[in-house]
């Protein structure tokens, strides 16, 4: 099924599930679910955490159904609640604890090029995972948000900014002051290897 028809099967089953069918919505969370899951650990990389602030978005979405207009898909209106749930968490949090570790960073960079293969490299290579993943943890939300949607999970500047409610200018900036907060935090350690 194409995304088109994707969205008026998903249309349908929000216009069902605003009028009092249960199953409806149920059948709308089951549809997204995961991707909402996935985008949550990215930002939080914590599961209890992410489990939390999933169903903390559809609870959310599910009372906030009726204001929901088909303006836009399903999808995208459930994203942008999880998104800012999220960045709230994070804002209250201040620093996330019981940090999990996560080898999606690894898409960042090409960690063979930074050690050879030896017990030393090895060691290089975990420490620099660490500092990058520090670096990333560090990042004020919005602009780790948009880290994560585009570097972390390969969406486009105009896709994340669909989903986070700005323009993809706002988040070509985002992006671009990002890398260079993470180039300066990393540049100490890099300039070592």
């Amino acid at each position: 099924m194409n995304e088109n028809m994707q969205d008026a099967a998903n249309d349908g089953l929000v216009e069902r599930a605003k009028s009092g069918q249960m199953e409806a919505y149920v059948e709308l969370v089951r549809r997204i679910q995961e991707k909402i899951y996935h985008t949550i650990f990215g930002m939080t990389r914590n599961h209890e955490d992410a489990d939390d602030l999933t169903q903390e978005t559809f609870m959310y979405a599910y009372k906030a159904l009726g204001s929901f207009k088909l303006k836009s898909s399903f999808y995208t209106w459930a994203y942008r609640i999880a998104v800012n749930l999220t960045l709230n968490h994070l804002k209250k949090k201040g620093r996330e604890k019981g940090r999990e570790d996560f080898e999606d960073s690894a898409a960042v960079f090409d960690r063979t090029e930074y050690a050879a293969l030896s017990p030393e490299g090895d060691s290089l290579k975990k420490e620099l995972k660490e500092k990058l993943e520090e670096a990333i943890e560090k990042l004020p939300p919005a602009y780790k948000a948009a880290f994560n949607l585009v570097v972390l999970q390969g969406m486009s500047h105009a896709e994340a900014a669909k989903l986070l409610g700005c323009s993809e200018s706002t988040v070509s900036w985002r992006m671009h002051k990002a890398r260079k907060m993470l180039q300066a935090r990393l540049q100490p350690y890099l300039s070592e290897v």
